[in-house]
């Protein structure tokens, strides 16, 4: 004869008990915690050294593309600097600078046309787009053949930009090296106020 178990409710004390947490398991948790932590400080380092930096602008030579104070992300595995580009580099005077790129390697690069725009190969540049709307193209006349591996660098607002026109006198004729440029800026990043993306003014695609 099957005896039937008799029906009760389940109490507390008929729940298993908990188990305790090992501190070994505890500690394990809290190193692979650290470690992860740790690993996304190593991959910041490593992207800033390696591919992105910063950059802070100390002037008005960019206005009104790039204004005092703002701050840049640059990319320093952008490649080879093309026209239009705006580039940080190590400056005439060691400093980094930042400028756009207005010519390239094998380029001829001249002020003015009759019409006072700056011409590339005999192309005008219709500059609208980035310069300052004060300003004008360039104050002084200039004509030069850029040396392969060389960049001719001017600032958006020319009258108060110390670029290649400047630095004629010293090695490269007022070009900077290729091999100067740590990389270029695409995009402002603070204040947030003037968030955005550093295009290529459509200007230079004619030149391509």
């Amino acid at each position: 004869m099957t005896v039937e178990p008799e029906n009760r409710p389940v109490t507390p004390e008929d729940e298993p008990s908990p188990q305790p947490e090992k501190k070994g398991s505890k500690r394990k948790s809290m190193i692979e915690s650290a470690l992860l932590l740790l690993g996304g400080v190593l991959v910041a380092l490593l992207l800033r050294l390696i591919v992105l930096d910063s950059f802070a602008i100390p002037s008005e030579s960019m206005e009104n593309t790039l204004i005092n104070g703002d701050r840049v992300f640059v990319n320093k595995l952008s490649g080879t600097p093309d026209r239009g580009d705006v580039v940080v580099f190590k400056g005439w005077d060691g400093e980094d600078t930042i400028k756009r790129v207005i010519a390239v390697g094998g380029d001829t690069v001249k002020c003015c046309d009759a019409q006072g725009r700056i011409t590339v190969n005999g192309v005008p540049l219709d500059e609208k787009a980035y310069l300052h709307p004060d300003d004008f193209p360039s104050g002084e006349k200039f004509e030069k053949v850029v040396p392969k591996g060389r960049l001719w660098v001017m600032g958006d607002h020319r009258s108060a930009s110390a670029d290649s026109r400047t630095h004629e006198e010293q090695e490269g004729e007022g070009t900077i090296s290729e091999k100067a440029v740590i990389g270029r800026a695409f995009a402002i990043y603070w204040p947030f106020s003037r968030v955005g993306l550093l295009s290529t003014p459509e200007t230079f695609t004619k030149l391509r």
